[in-house]
C-alpha cells in the first residue's frame, strides 16, 4: 500500500524521482472549468498519513453533508482485515482543504465513516461535519464528482497526492481482474502504465480523468521490491490462479462501484439491487 514509509523520504527527493508533469498553462487556459480539477491540487485533502480528496456523488445537492474519499488502509483504526466492512461508525477525522497551487484553506473534519473496506476494493468515505454549500462559500471548493461508469483502458488520468502536493500524469494501461497484496484481494484494479510511479504517501489520492475532471478511481498500491503477493508487494492473479509480479508497478481501485449504491436519499445503501460495493459478511 501507498501508505508506508512517506515520511521517510524528502519532498525534493520525491519532485526529482517522480517525474511528474502537469498541464501547461495554456491547454489549462482552454480546457472547461471542470476538467481544470484533473491537473491541479483543488479540493484534494492532506491526511496525517494519506492523501483524500472532496468527492459528490452524480445526485448530491449543495444542501448535503460534503464527503471525504481516501484507501480502506488510511482508515484511522488501523487497516481494516480481510472480509471486513465498516458502515456508520462515529469518526473525528480532520484534514486540510488544499487549493490549486496546494496551499491549505483551512481544516475539514469528518463526524462519520459513511463506508470502509480493504475486501474487494481499498476505500474510506467519510461524511464531513459541513455541508457542499458552506465549503463552496468559505472556500470556493467544488467537489470532485464520482464517475458513474467504469473507465476505459488507454484513458489519460491526473493522480493529485495531497500529501506531497503533487500531481502524476498517466494512462490507463488495462485492468487486474484479481489483485492480491497479503491478506487481501481487490477486484477489476487499474493497472497503470508502467512509467506512472506512485510512491508511498499517495495513497487516497484520486484518479481523476483529464477529459471529465471527473473521478474514476482511487491510487492505493504498488509493487516495491518484486516479491509475490506479500505486503507493499501486490501480484496479479490470473484466471487460473497463476500469480505474477511485477516490480514497480502501481494500481488503483475503482470507485465508480459507489454510484450503484446510492439510494433516493443520496446515501450509500449496500441493499440497492446491482449495488457492487463488498457486504458485510452474513
Amino acid at each position: 500500500m501507498r501508505l508506508r514509509r512517506a515520511l521517510a523520504l524528502g519532498a525534493a527527493a520525491i519532485a526529482a524521482a517522480t517525474g511528474l508533469i502537469t498541464a501547461p498553462a495554456s491547454a489549462a487556459q482552454a480546457a472547461p472549468a471542470q476538467a481544470l480539477l484533473a491537473g491541479t491540487l483543488a479540493n484534494t485533502i492532506k491526511l496525517s498519513n494519506c492523501s483524500a480528496s472532496l468527492v459528490r456523488f452524480p445526485t448530491s445537492v449543495a444542501s448535503d453533508r460534503a464527503m471525504m474519499l481516501t484507501n480502506g488502509h488510511c482508515y484511522e483504526g488501523g487497516m481494516p482485515g480481510a472480509g471486513v466492512v465498516i458502515q456508520n461508525r462515529t469518526s473525528t477525522r480532520s484534514g486540510s482543504l488544499l487549493n490549486s497551487a496546494g496551499t491549505a484553506l483551512g481544516t475539514v473534519r469528518a463526524d462519520r465513516v459513511i463506508y470502509a473496506t480493504m475486501t474487494g476494493t481499498d476505500v474510506t468515505l467519510y461524511r464531513l461535519s459541513s455541508t457542499f454549500a458552506t465549503l463552496t462559500s468559505r472556500y470556493g471548493a467544488t467537489a470532485y464528482t464520482i464517475a458513474g461508469s467504469r473507465p476505459a483502458a488507454g484513458s489519460s488520468i491526473a493522480i493529485p497526492s495531497s500529501y506531497w502536493k503533487q500531481i502524476w500524469d498517466c494512462t490507463i494501461d488495462s485492468f487486474v481482474s484479481q489483485l492480491r497484496e497479503d491478506v487481501w484481494t481487490w477486484k477489476d484494479s487499474i493497472r497503470y502504465d508502467a512509467n506512472c510511479d506512485t510512491i508511498h504517501g499517495t495513497s487516497g489520492s484520486p484518479i481523476v480523468d483529464a477529459t471529465s475532471g471527473q473521478i474514476v478511481g482511487i491510487n492505493n498500491t504498488g509493487n516495491d521490491d518484486g516479491e509475490m503477493c506479500t505486503l507493499n508487494n501486490p501480484c496479479e492473479v490470473d484466471a487460473n490462479g497463476t500469480t505474477h509480479a511485477y516490480q514497480g508497478q502501481s494500481y488503483g481501485e475503482q470507485t465508480y462501484w459507489f454510484t450503484t449504491c446510492v439510494n433516493a436519499s443520496r446515501t450509500i445503501d449496500l441493499t440497492v439491487s446491482g449495488c457492487l460495493l463488498t457486504k458485510p459478511a452474513s
